[in-house]
């Protein structure tokens, strides 16, 4: 991290078991950031944390470490019936619990404390074995959790811990009704350390955090700039026509060496893929509906840089703390201001410098005045110059899978054609 990004305040300066600060080291961490600075001291003394801070900023660690410090200094007897959670981490996406699973494996390798990780879209059965085994720390989304939770496969009576982050996602996804169900399952808030982070304090966060905390503390360390202030960004007109050519020309310019290409549906994130495949630039695509196993394996040759490009929907937008991505590129707008922020906030992690470039042409202009009123300031207007439009190579064109040969010809299964009865409105 860079020193701009760090306060004074040392990890070394809180009373935390060593177990924990041999993990804390291991990470490379040694000042805290301002977030980490100011909701430790809260969490440390027992005092619930309500924390706005926007992607990147170390939150993750805050709320970790203060988990790990309260576990280890409270500890409980041995559960001998159904094996009892001691803390509960939800997140509202799978790469998100994915990646606070990562960071509480490191600094967490020497507390002793047994960590699961739970999710959607695969591994259903290991999931369950590992819950049965018991765990002390579980980390995951709402609904997988909740499916374990009503079949009593573990139970929530002697949690601790309460940790909820990114709760606004929580609201924008629907998530908010299986969040109260579980917490209705914990003791009360006052018996237990509860920490909620969000990008915004909204009015419904804050309802919820003052229903399901006690007497939380409000630490807000969002710059003046709701972006981060290393990134510079740059904003196109180009013509709908002229996307490709421009995305081509400013590639072969700026030669980025990770970049994120973010897009608004999945058709168009196939179409972009095709020109960039077509013109020699390596890449995939990661959308919603990409198999988990197969969304983690293209997020981890990304990482190791197989292929330099990822073309993605929002689902990348949050959670991804990939390293070193130098430029993102909006080649749609974004329709909500803060997924603009999340986006660029994909680049400038830890103290580095990235470049945020956003088309706006006449299919998403429309979203430009939210943005910039919603980050207060204007983003600087580049020229498209002819040298920059390249001439595209032909797109290449992803395999689709075959529909069953029954529903190929509009016959059923058996063999007989099966009636035209009009199109539905």
């Amino acid at each position: 991290m860079s020193e701009q990004h760090l306060s004074e305040t040392k990890f070394s300066d809180f009373d935390l078991p060593e177990e924990l600060m041999q993990g804390i080291e291991n990470s490379g961490f040694s000042n805290c950031t301002p977030i980490q600075a100011e909701t430790l001291p809260l969490a440390l003394a027992g005092r619930d944390v309500v924390g706005q801070a926007q992607t990147g900023t170390g939150k993750t660690a805050a709320f970790l470490i203060a988990l790990f410090n309260h576990l280890m200094k409270n500890p409980l007897p041995d559960q001998e019936q159904k094996p009892g959670v001691r803390a509960l981490v939800l997140a509202p996406t799978r790469e998100l619990a994915i990646q606070i699973h990562r960071d509480a494996e490191t600094l967490g390798k020497h507390t002793g404390l047994k960590l699961g990780l739970v999710y959607g879209g695969t591994g259903y059965e290991q999931q369950r074995s590992m819950l049965e085994q018991g765990i002390d720390v579980l980390i995951g989304t709402p609904g997988r959790i909740i499916d374990y939770y009503k079949q009593r496969i573990f139970n929530l009576k002697s949690a601790q811990v309460m940790v909820l982050d990114e709760a606004d996602r929580m609201f924008d996804l629907g998530f908010i009704n299986d969040v109260r169900y579980l917490l209705r399952g914990m003791p009360k808030p006052e018996q237990r350390l509860n920490m909620l982070f969000s990008a915004t304090l909204s009015l419904r966060v804050s309802e919820l955090a003052y229903d399901q905390m006690n007497d939380p503390q409000t630490v807000d360390v969002v710059p003046e700039q709701m972006t981060a202030d290393r990134v510079e960004q740059q904003m196109y007109y180009p013509a709908a026509e002229e996307k490709i050519p421009l995305l081509l020309g400013l590639l072969k310019e700026l030669q980025p060496t990770r970049a994120i290409i973010f897009i608004n549906t999945k058709r168009v994130a196939e179409k972009v893929w095709g020109y960039l495949e077509g013109n020699g630039f390596k890449s995939a695509i990661l959308s919603g509906d990409v198999p988990q196993k197969k969304r983690q394996s293209l997020l981890a040759k990304f990482e190791q840089g197989e292929f330099p490009f990822l073309v993605a929907t929002d689902v990348a937008a949050r959670g991804l703390h990939i390293p070193e991505v130098s430029h993102v590129f909006n080649y749609d707008l974004p329709q909500d201001a803060e997924d603009y922020v999340h986006r660029i906030g994909r680049t400038a992690r830890a103290g580095a410098s990235g470049i945020a470039i956003s088309f706006a042409c006449e299919d998403t202009a429309f979203s430009l005045m939210d943005i910039e009123a919603y980050i207060e300031q204007k983003i600087p207007v580049q020229q498209i110059n002819e040298s920059l439009l390249i001439k595209p190579q032909p797109r290449v064109r992803l395999k689709s899978t075959p529909r069953p040969a029954h529903r190929r010809d509009g016959h059923g299964k058996s063999g007989v054609k099966k009636p035209y009865r009009g199109r539905k409105s």
